[in-house]
């Protein structure tokens, strides 16, 4: 028997920024972090391709900004007009003026700043839209192996969490950055043209800040990458625990999921705290070096005030200018944090984007690719025309088939090998082996889930590997053997599988799949919203309901996994009764586990260590393979 590990998709594992195994795990730099190094100007920069339909009203947004911040440069320049001038010579007049023209300034400073927010709310709120978007439709896009082994928790902080900090580093940081930079500059030269010795006291901080600033940034951007995966574990835990709330409460586990979700919140607020902490530290640093020098500015400018070196609006001016500086200095900790954390989101988002894709996965919105069907209006009958050899074979055929899936350890063997299998026009083949044995994987294969690693699968004589992939999907119907159902209404799940599908079709599919009577029952009929999973439906509802909407669209060929397990006998004999005229006008392949469904069969496979071991009716197996036998006497059953 082959081991069950190589023939399943690779279980999805928690984030763990130290585990090198991990598909979401950076690459260490050998630091002791267990993240990268990396540049977050060079990370920032991958933001371009969205913001550049923007720019135009964000490069204005940064001009008000900066002219904003200027204006508050020129009221000490007022100041020291308004002291030196109308106070020292008692003019009244000249007071009321000088204050109206602080007032205009105050007011245009406001206005501003208004401006500048209005410029940019709609454009980064349609960055943001988009960039949602285009990571849902690349999601849509990767193949199935990626599914497999990334968590859907970190799927989802990626899509919400990390795109609403971007936008709100695009609306405040990344402008005021720059702004801040301007305003430091513009100040800096002003403190020196008024008093350059007391300029210089001023500006001795800045050199210590920088190099102070560029260990914080390092520091705190590991932690913020850190906080950011520890997030989406988090998300994941819940959503497992969510969805699996019956399998928790059933066996008792909550104390134990309950643990789980507790050690990861703690490593997530220890995270958090290593990030207060830093963040205290730069914002003191930047707080306390820039009052020294204020208070030694202070000092020494009083004295040369009292010397009458220096005139009493001069020193006002300059404080004003200081204290007019106070607020860029000391936010610089705080704008390089969320730039950081900005960064890490950045890396995250695109983590994601830059797996590869399958350039013919059909996407929603998508435009019509030329010679693809709609999903669901194949025609049952006729053959496939074009794209092999004229004297190929008809209906559903392997030839020499293999598949490994992408995270199998090297030394492995492959999940199929050799697979050589004829599934005749109009026939129904099943499919029969021990767990483990590759049987869900084969099937997978034919509606272009996954595709083959060698070999080649043929419809009708044409090559799977040149229809795309909307095409064989609407060549190609499948049931799958958990029957997914989504949080909609009866019918908008089964007429997923056809679109355009009308009444008539719905009731016959539901008849077919023997749900007609129990979707009546339901408080709305086909209208009664199933809820998350289909939770509110028995297993046996839910999977009638995932065969009707296979057998919706009259496939020409159809893939049925084990599609009866969870029907209790009276329900699989009528349901089976009413699949043999379906599988009568259709080329068919069934996974069985159960002598009843594969006597639904024309030929039965039996596939055993990833390869085909007989071929033949179920009467001729049951007489010449022992193994055939003892699976279908119950001595050994298999689900994949």
């Amino acid at each position: 028997m082959a081991d069950t590990t190589q023939t399943t998709p690779p279980a999805r594992r928690r984030t763990d920024p130290t585990d090198p195994t991990n598909p979401t795990a950076p690459t260490d730099p050998g630091d002791g972090s267990g993240l990268p190094r990396r540049s977050v100007v060079r990370a920032l920069l991958r933001l371009w391709p969205y913001v550049r339909p923007v720019r135009v009203r964000l490069s204005l947004a940064a001009f008000v900004a900066v002219i904003a911040s200027c204006l508050s440069l020129v009221i000490p320049l007022v100041l020291k007009w308004l002291v030196d001038g109308p106070v020292a010579d008692g003019d009244p007049g000249g007071v009321w003026l000088g204050g109206g023209y602080l007032l205009l300034l105050g007011v245009a400073e406001a206005l501003l700043f208004g401006l500048r927010r209005w410029l940019v709310s709609r454009p980064l709120a349609g960055v943001e839209a988009a960039m949602r978007e285009a990571l849902y439709r690349h999601l849509q896009r990767l193949p199935v192996a990626f599914h497999d082994r990334w968590p859907s928790g970190q799927l989802l902080s990626r899509g919400t969490t990390d795109l609403q900090m971007l936008r709100q580093f695009l609306t405040f940081p990344l402008t005021f950055l720059l702004v801040n930079g301007v305003t430091i500059l513009f100040g800096g030269v002003l403190l020196v043209a008024q008093r350059w010795s007391l300029g210089l006291v001023l500006l001795s901080p800045l050199l210590p800040l920088l190099v102070l600033c560029s260990v914080f940034e390092a520091k705190y951007g590991r932690a913020a990458r850190r906080t950011q995966d520890q997030l989406g574990d988090l998300t994941t835990v819940v959503e497992e625990s969510v969805l699996g709330i019956r399998i928790i409460k059933g066996f008792g586990r909550h104390r134990s999921q309950a643990r789980a979700f507790k050690e990861l919140t703690r490593a997530l607020r220890a995270t958090e705290l290593r990030k207060a902490r830093l963040l205290a530290w730069i914002w003191g640093v930047n707080t306390t070096l820039p009052e020294l020098a204020l208070g030694a500015a202070l000092v020494f400018g009083t004295v040369q005030v009292a010397d009458g070196a220096l005139s009493a609006g001069t020193l006002v001016a300059f404080l004003s200018t200081a204290l007019a500086l106070r607020w860029p200095v000391e936010s610089i900790g705080f704008l390089l944090a969320m730039s950081n954390e900005a960064a890490a989101a950045t890396d995250r988002y695109f983590e994601v984007r830059d797996e590869p894709a399958v350039r013919d996965e059909p996407v929603a919105g998508d435009e019509p690719v030329a010679g693809d069907e709609p999903a669901g209006r194949a025609e049952p009958a006729g053959p496939v025309h074009g794209g092999g050899p004229r004297d190929a074979p008809g209906g559903l055929v392997f030839s020499g088939v293999a598949f490994r899936y992408p995270d199998a350890p090297p030394d492995a063997p492959p999940t199929l090998a050799d697979i050589t299998l004829h599934v005749r026009p109009g026939e129904t083949m099943a499919l029969v082996g021990a767990t483990g044995s590759g049987k869900t994987t084969l099937t997978a294969l034919v509606p272009r889930l996954y595709d083959p690693t060698a070999g080649r699968i043929t419809l009708d004589g044409r090559d799977l590997a040149t229809i795309g992939r909307a095409e064989a999907r609407a060549l190609v119907a499948v049931a799958f053997e958990e029957p997914t159902l989504f949080s909609a209404s009866v019918a908008e799940n089964v007429l997923m599988g056809a679109e355009g599908a009308g009444e008539a079709e719905l009731r016959r599919a539901l008849r077919v799949a023997q749900a007609e009577e129990f979707v009546a029952a339901l408080p709305e009929g086909s209208a009664t919203q199933v809820g998350e999973q289909g939770l509110s439906l028995s297993g046996g509802q839910r999977q009638r309901l995932a065969l009707a909407r296979a057998v919706i669209s009259r496939p020409r060929f159809l893939i049925l996994d084990d599609p009866l397990s969870a029907l209790d006998v009276h329900t699989e004999a009528l349901v089976e009764a009413a699949l043999r005229q379906v599988l009568s006008a259709t080329t068919a392949l069934v996974v069985a586990h159960r002598p009843s469904t594969v006597l639904l069969a024309d030929r039965v496979a039996l596939l055993s260590d990833g390869r085909i071991a007989a071929v033949g009716t179920h009467h001729e197996l049951l007489r010449d393979n022992p193994e055939y036998a003892a699976l279908m006497s119950g001595g050994e059953e298999g689900d994949r």
